[in-house]
C-alpha cells in the first residue's frame, strides 16, 4: 500500500480542519454554554449536537465489534460514499475502478467530483477475479469500489477475490456492506487491523429499519478516520438521528428478529415467483431484495405501478435486461404482490 500521505490529496493533507465550539472544551465538564451563540431555550434542541457522535459511537461500536475511533458516521451512506473523493481522488486526474453493476452513488460520486470511474463487468454469475479488477487500475487510481452483497444483484462476491484484491492493490479499497446483515458470510469490518487500505460502509437503513434518521458508517483505520473528520462538516449528525440510533442500537436482538421473518419471507417469495409463467429466472441473493428476470419488466412494471405496487425496474441496467428487484416486505405487501402478478 502506498502511504496515506501519498494517498491523500496535498490540499486535504494539509488542511486545517474548522475548530466547533464543542470541539474545544471535549474531555472537561462545563455546565454553562455561552460559547457557540445558541439561543438558551427550547432545551435539548438549542444545542449543537456532539460533533464527533461519541456515544453513538460507542454505543455502535459494542454491537458492530469495531473499536469507536474506528468508525465514522455520516448523513446516510452517501456522504461516505462521497467524501473519499473529496479526501484523496485529485479532480480531473486520478481515477476510481468499481464492479459494473452496482450501486449507482459510486458513479454519481466520481462526476460530481470530476474523478474517472472506470468499470469492470461482472460475468453471467454476477462475479469477477481480483485479476480483471487490479488490471484496469494504473499510477492514478486511487480507489477500488466493490459492494457485497451487491446491489442490484443481490449475490456476495466470492471472499477470497475481494481480498486478494485488497493485498494485490496499493491503494484503498472501499467495500459497501450494507446489506451484510441478511449474509452468512463474515462481514470484512472484522479484518480492518489486517489491512490498512481497507474501509468497510455500513448502515443503518437496511436491517435495522431505520432508513428515515439517514445514518451511514464507514469503518477504517485511525488515520484514515481522522482524515474523515477532518473534511465532513463539524456537525454533520444531527441530534435526532443520533438519540433514534441510540433508542434502536438497546435493542439489537429485536432487528435479528426481522433480519429471520426477512430471510423466511424471501424464500417464500422467490419460490412462488419460480412458478411464475412471467418469471423467466431468479438470482440468487443474498441481502434483502432478489433480482427477476421477466418475459416483459417494462409492461410489468408499468402493471404494478398501477396495482399501487411499486417495485424497481432494473431493465436498462447492463446484465438485468429485463430484470426487476424485489425488496421483500411485510407477509402481507409479499402476498399481495404475489397474487397481482398471478392475474397479470
Amino acid at each position: 500500500m502506498k502511504s496515506l500521505e501519498q494517498l491523500t490529496r496535498k490540499n486535504i493533507w494539509n488542511l486545517a480542519p474548522y475548530s466547533s465550539a464543542r470541539n474545544e472544551y471535549a474531555g472537561r465538564e462545563a455546565r454553562v454554554f455561552l460559547d457557540a451563540n445558541e439561543n438558551p431555550y427550547n432545551q435539548p434542541y438549542n444545542r449543537y449536537p456532539d460533533p464527533l457522535q461519541l456515544e453513538l459511537k460507542t454505543a455502535i461500536a459494542k454491537v458492530k465489534g469495531v473499536p469507536a475511533e474506528n468508525i465514522f458516521l455520516g448523513n446516510g451512506s452517501d456522504e461516505a460514499i462521497d467524501l473519499p473523493y473529496r479526501c484523496f481522488c485529485e479532480p480531473g486526474k486520478d481515477n476510481v475502478v468499481a464492479i459494473e453493476p452496482t450501486y449507482g452513488m459510486y458513479k454519481v460520486c466520481a462526476d460530481i467530483n470530476d474523478t474517472e470511474y472506470r468499470t469492470v463487468l461482472l460475468d453471467e454469475h454476477f462475479q469477477t477475479t481480483a485479476d480483471k479488477l487490479l488490471a484496469a487500475t494504473d499510477e492514478h487510481t486511487k480507489i477500488i469500489w466493490l459492494c457485497t452483497p451487491n446491489n442490484p444483484t443481490g449475490n456476495c462476491l466470492i471472499r477470497e477475490e475481494v481480498i486478494k484484491v485488497i493485498e494485490g492493490f496499493d491503494g484503498l479499497v472501499i467495500v459497501d456492506e450494507a446489506y451484510s446483515d441478511f449474509s452468512s458470510q463474515k462481514p470484512l469490518r472484522a479484518e480492518l487491523a489486517k489491512y490498512p487500505n481497507l474501509i468497510v460502509l455500513n448502515t443503518m437503513s437496511k436491517a435495522w429499519g431505520c432508513a428515515a434518521i439517514r445514518l451511514g458508517m464507514a469503518f477504517a483505520s485511525k488515520e484514515i478516520i481522522d482524515i474523515f473528520n477532518k473534511v465532513k462538516y463539524p456537525y454533520n449528525v444531527n441530534l435526532l438521528t443520533q438519540q433514534q440510533a441510540l433508542k434502536a442500537l438497546q435493542d439489537p436482538f429485536e432487528v435479528d428478529g426481522w433480519v429471520k421473518i426477512l430471510k423466511e419471507e424471501r424464500g417464500r417469495v422467490m419460490q412462488a415467483f419460480s412458478i411464475l409463467p412471467i418469471c423467466e429466472k431468479i438470482y440468487p441473493t443474498d441481502a434483502n431484495f432478489f433480482l427477476a428476470k421477466m418475459t416483459d419488466a417494462n409492461k410489468i412494471y408499468n402493471y404494478l405501478v398501477d396495482q399501487g405496487i411499486i417495485v424497481r425496474n432494473r431493465n436498462r441496467v447492463q446484465l438485468c435486461q429485463n430484470c426487476l428487484r424485489i425488496t421483500i416486505g411485510t407477509k402481507t405487501e409479499n402476498s399481495e404482490l404475489i397474487a397481482a402478478l398471478r392475474q397479470y
